[in-house]
């Protein structure tokens, strides 16, 4: 697994995909945060807060995480190396283990550099060091756990097609309904006595409880799940070729 692993984050830096991601998401939240003037500015907002980033974030993978995940395995299938591949010495799990575990890795890199939006923040605190730290890290937290469940579902679209492009928008159709579909189900009148529920389904509910600070067993357990849910389901599809 650990030389398919390798040979999956070479590929994406041996061309311009694991650059373009980490560029495209520091662009676009360097231009909502610093530059463009309105909410989501936080040198307009006069708050020392990076709730704007938690905020914007999760749309921003919406998009950018399906566009890195969909040729994880339909450019595999395209090509015909998938069958190659599955007649290696190594697991379906393990393939699907190496393809996740690469692109979360792309997404995480992406995430690092934001680091210096935190540290900016929080040196223009009035006082200096005026910042919700425990809020904000725990924020971090939660947005990793989003990004994971977000590649696992692109994992998965990926595998259910060798069309890149209908990949990409399955997984940004899964992303949209798990983020914020079962919340606006939920504000249906009729379904009102079951609207708790309904929300614990969704992955916001679970974003916006890690992101007050305290980390919280049922969060972890969901986001867990389903990753492994997803990379189940990813497993299931690549064994079905083989019969």
């Amino acid at each position: 697994m650990f030389a398919l692993l390798r040979k999956e984050i070479a590929t994406f830096f041996s061309s311009l995909t694991g650059y373009l991601v980490i560029v495209v998401f520091l662009l676009a939240t360097g231009l909502f945060l610093w530059v463009i003037p309105g909410e989501m500015n936080i040198l307009f907002s006069g708050y020392a807060s990076l709730e704007p980033l938690f905020e914007l974030a999760p749309w921003i993978y919406l998009f950018l995480v399906p566009a890195v995940t969909m040729r994880a395995f339909a450019d595999e299938k395209k090509s015909g190396t998938l069958e190659l591949l599955l007649t290696r010495p190594v697991t379906a799990l393990q393939i699907v283990g190496a393809k996740y575990f690469a692109t979360l890795l792309v997404v995480v890199l992406s995430l690092l550099p934001t680091l210096i939006y935190y540290f900016s923040v929080y040196r223009l605190g009035n006082p200096v060091g005026n910042l919700d730290v425990g809020g904000t890290w725990g924020s971090y937290i939660g947005l990793l756990f989003l990004a994971a469940v977000y590649v696992a579902i692109g994992v998965f679209t990926s595998s259910l097609t060798d069309n890149q492009i209908v990949a990409f928008v399955l997984a940004v159709l899964l992303c949209f309904v798990f983020y914020i579909g079962f919340e606006s189900l939920a504000s249906i009148p009729a379904l009102q006595s079951w609207q708790n529920g309904i929300v614990n389904l969704g992955i916001e509910a679970h974003y916006r409880s890690i992101s007050r600070g305290v980390v919280d067993s049922r969060d972890l357990v969901y986001f867990t799940g389903m990753v492994v849910v997803f990379l189940y389901l990813t497993k299931v599809v690549l064994d079905s070729r083989k019969w």
